[in-house]
């Protein structure tokens, strides 16, 4: 705010120059304006006509010259008004122009001539060629006229106009200015947020490889003696150790049953870690989708049976081959209906399904591959519905999360560990394709996975 402003900072050259015509044609006086610098800003009329007859004799020349030297050279004080006298027998007035109690500049009126005055001085007009004195004469004649009073007049008026488009200028500087300060100063606060989430964001990343990275270790070591308790167990249930009575028996399924489910749980821990850190590669080949569908219902249709669920399968004829990872797609297919089957109660029922469907090209993110600009795509579509407890409208996005469970209480009825359908969605995203869950009138709900016929390389 300390910051002292020149007058060209402030006032527009255009606007000067406007100001300072139309000073001229309401008072036929030209007025100059210049800065504290010696900068030109505003100049509404050339030399006087007059002047070019005294610019015929050398002697002419050298007062009209020294006479503009003089005007330029004048230094303007504060508030303070400076006559400079002219070869018409007139006068300039220079006037500081002050702003704050500082100068920022001069104004220059004239020439004009007294009004009591009725002819150029002597020592000029003998200067002048005697061919061209009556022209001259009829110059002079049209040199402005101003008494003293009126002179003050119009200088006060100058001030008073110029005054106000300083003010005015300065109130835009100083609102334009403030406003570039406030944007520097929310930019600099941005910017330091931004850092600070950047710093976040890479801490976060780095726990989350470190996780990542924990899991896979633990898992990994986890699962070299659990395999061999579960291959124990199933040699003592084969009667390898000898016999052993139904409690014993009884004891060792248990063992067995929970060895697997644990097993399970460290294959899907191994497989988010390895798709969190992007070493898992997709094995791909043509896949036949019907039956891939067919062999998981046939996989799991013992599970259904016990549960006393209905496992059907639908397929359309004719289905296109997939270029995918079959065992890939057969984990996913594998979790999402073992998921149905979990939240099916008895007599329910459970559909997995699959056709081709046309789809737009930006519901898989743009990704145009063999098809790029097409306006619809070829797809193969997964549906696997089942008629449970369903899932709320605003939990189906978070299921996706891993570890998450819409029911994460310990007393809930469904076991398990909220792994199955993240893995589902970063197998899915593998594949370039997209997976959603949908309401299943009048209950239950249906997970939709839609893969592309074409696929990005990997």
């Amino acid at each position: 705010m300390g910051h002292q402003f020149a007058l060209e900072e402030l006032l527009d050259a255009t606007i000067l120059r406007e100001v300072a015509q139309s000073f001229e044609q309401l008072f036929g006086v030209a007025l100059r304006l210049y800065s504290t610098s010696g900068a030109l800003l505003a100049d509404a009329q050339d030399v006087p006509r007059f002047y070019s007859f005294l610019d015929q004799t050398a002697e002419g020349r050298k007062v009209v010259h020294g006479t503009i030297r003089a005007v330029r050279s004048t230094a303007a004080r504060l508030g303070a008004a400076v006559y400079v006298d002219c070869p018409s027998g007139g006068k300039y007035l220079i006037t500081g122009l002050a702003y704050d109690g500082r100068l920022v500049g001069r104004t220059i009126l004239g020439p004009f001539v007294d009004a009591e005055l009725d002819k150029p001085p002597e020592a000029t007009w003998n200067i002048i060629p005697e061919a061209v004195q009556s022209e001259a004469l009829e110059a002079w004649g049209k040199l402005p006229r101003f008494d003293q009073t009126k002179v003050q007049k119009l200088d006060a008026h100058i001030k008073a106009t110029l005054d106000l488009l300083i003010f005015s200028g300065l109130k835009a500087h100083l609102a334009s200015s403030m406003h570039m300060a406030s944007v520097q100063e929310s930019y600099r606060e941005l910017s330091e947020k931004n850092k600070k989430l950047q710093i976040a964001y890479d801490r976060l990343k780095e726990l989350d490889r470190l996780k990542s990275n924990f899991l896979a270790t633990v898992s990994h070591e986890l699962r070299t003696p659990l395999t061999s308790i579960i291959g124990y167990s199933e040699m003592m249930l084969e009667g390898i150790s000898g016999e052993i009575n139904e409690e014993q028996r009884e004891f060792l399924n248990t063992i067995y049953e929970k060895g697997e489910q644990l097993l399970e749980l460290i294959k899907s821990l191994l497989d988010l870690s390895k798709l969190e850190s992007g070493t898992m590669v997709l094995r791909r080949a043509p896949v036949n989708c019907a039956q891939l569908a067919e062999q998981v219902v046939k996989t799991l249709t013992p599970a259904a049976i016990k549960r006393e669920v209905q496992l059907t399968v639908q397929a359309e004829d004719n289905l296109p081959i997939l270029q995918a990872d079959a065992d890939r797609l057969r984990q996913v297919l594998n979790n999402l209906t073992e998921n149905a089957l979990k939240f099916t109660t008895k007599g329910g029922s459970v559909t997995v399904s699959t056709r081709q469907v046309r789809l737009a090209t930006e519901d898989f993110g743009g990704v145009g591959g063999a098809v790029l600009g097409a306006s619809q795509r070829l797809a193969i579509e997964f549906r696997v519905a089942d008629s449970g407890i369903g899932i709320a409208e605003n939990e189906r996005d978070r299921v996706f999360d891993a570890f998450y469970q819409v029911d994460s209480s310990s007393t809930r009825e469904v076991g398990g560990t909220g792994l199955g359908l993240s893995i589902v969605k970063r197998l899915v995203d593998a594949h370039d394709g997209t997976v959603k869950v949908e309401a299943n009138q009048p209950c239950g709900a249906t997970f939709v996975v839609t893969i592309p016929i074409f696929n990005r390389p990997t």
